[in-house]
């Protein structure tokens, strides 16, 4: 019996999710009762979305599997802030740009230094690939500083926003960076970011398999029930939502940590799957999926924030305050030294998770 629920409940999640999502949705006014029995449908969609993802991800292999999950994610991002930001006030100018700070610094600070920490508690010492991991940092660094360093700098505006100008050359260069990237990843130089051995040497087909391939009938089944936990999600994210900002302002805490727990969130699958890949010390994947996502959320979000700027009232605030900028600094800085060795130690996954605990009480108490 246990075993069928195990089996079932990554099919059954997601179809639930989307029969509660209808009622969800005409109800105006959700009760506490209401209000916890979609958090707990949500909790379990991300879960379902994180099983499906990782069954696509085995099939297609690395890297191509990490730019899966990275890409999912983007797209809830993309549609949570868009759908919160549709409802106006201040809040709305600053909601994409705190969602995407907190995103760079989960991804590069939080799930990286996990990883590296579960990674050396079990294996001591991890190795990765510098040659990707160094590719990915730097296109990350020269992301976050073009699309949310530089508005706090530019004096188009009277504020932390881009002219129109500027905004559209940021969203082309940030595809233009992310598309980069992603033939670098997946075809020009596909083995800087597969996996490795304890002796650096990039791991065979062999060394790297941990489960049966799926068949091409549960690849496509999984695809099919991520696309529609994603949309589940998604929905029942903007259901949510009163809920988590009714909540953020019972703490006291500022408006902007909205941002944080959208952020949180929506990586909840990332940091599953960052953290099962350390386990079995692939840091590399671990990597991989941090940084892609870290990129992702600026590298897709941004260009599809600035288009939907374009059909929106209100301004779209972009660039971060001084202490943001200097948190984001010393993120880049650590990034860097981490990398470039090739392997660590449980000093950078403790240094990486220091700076994370930093940015989250920061994000409480400004």
């Amino acid at each position: 019996m246990t075993s069928r629920i195990l089996r079932a409940w990554p099919v059954g999640t997601p179809i639930i999710a989307a029969l509660v999502l209808v009622p969800a949705f005409v109800m105006h006014d959700l009760g506490t009762v209401a209000v916890v029995v979609v958090a707990v449908v949500l909790a379990g969609t991300i879960l379902a979305a994180v099983h499906h993802a990782e069954v696509v991800a085995h099939r297609v292999g690395e890297p191509f599997g990490s730019l899966v999950l990275a890409v999912a994610v983007t797209v809830i991002e993309v549609a949570l802030i868009i759908t919160l930001s549709s409802s106006g006030g201040p809040k709305a100018e600053t909601l994409a740009r705190d969602t995407v700070f907190s995103a760079v610094m989960i991804t590069m600070n939080g799930l990286v230094g996990l990883a590296i920490l579960i990674g050396t508690l079990r294996h001591n010492t991890v190795r990765f690939n510098q040659e990707g991991a160094s590719a990915a940092t730097m296109t990350v660094a020269a992301l976050a500083v073009l699309t949310l360093v530089l508005p706090t700098f530019t004096t188009g505006t009277d504020d932390s926003s881009f002219t129109m100008a500027q905004l559209v050359f940021v969203a082309l260069a940030s595809l233009a960076l992310y598309g980069l990237f992603v033939v670098t990843q997946t075809v020009a130089h596909r083995d800087f970011f597969l996996p490795v051995n304890r002796a650096g040497g990039v791991l065979t087909e062999s060394e790297d398999a941990h489960a049966e391939r799926p068949t091409s009938r549960a690849t496509l089944t999984s695809l099919g029930l991520l696309l529609l936990a994603l949309v589940a999600v998604v929905g029942l994210a903007k259901v949510e939502s009163p809920a988590i900002e009714a909540g953020v302002a019972a703490v006291g805490f500022p408006p902007s940590f909205v941002g944080v727990v959208i952020a949180l969130l929506i990586l909840l699958p990332e940091g599953i799957a960052a953290s099962k890949a350390a386990a079995r010390n692939r840091i590399q994947t671990s990597l991989n999926l941090a940084m892609g996502s870290a990129m992702a959320s600026i590298g897709l979000t941004i260009p599809a924030i600035a288009v939907a700027s374009f059909f929106t009232d209100g301004v779209l605030l972009l660039g971060l305050g001084s202490a943001q900028i200097v948190l984001l600094a010393l993120t880049i800085v650590a990034a860097v030294l981490t990398v470039l060795p090739g392997r660590a130690t449980r000093l950078q996954g403790g240094v990486h998770l220091v700076i994370f605990a930093a940015f989250i009480v920061l994000s409480v108490s400004p």
